[in-house]
């Protein structure tokens, strides 16, 4: 899928919750900085969160991919609908 001239890739969609319209609606600039964006549901509203690999210049361990089951397991509804996208490439223009 293409996001703000960004190519990304539907790597887990627990429980089908990616629903592409709301994403695109939540996704802003902001995130470009991440090579992953989690999305989960709480209460009807879909939240994000970014994560990066160790060679991102964002990089720090709040955001390291690694993390990303336990800000599931401490931060999120339990077993709660959630998707992960991943980078994959800046588009040209």
């Amino acid at each position: 899928m293409i996001i703000n001239n960004r190519k990304y890739q539907v790597i887990e969609n627990y429980k089908d919750a990616l629903v592409e319209e709301e994403l695109r609606n939540k996704f802003t600039d902001y995130f470009e900085r991440y090579d992953y964006v989690v999305g989960d549901w709480a209460y009807g509203n879909l939240r994000l969160k970014g994560f990066c690999k160790p060679s991102n210049k964002n990089y720090n361990k709040i955001n390291d991919f690694k993390g990303k089951d336990e800000y599931l397991k401490e931060y999120c509804a339990k077993d709660c609908k959630y998707f992960v996208i991943e980078l994959i490439e800046e588009q040209k223009n």
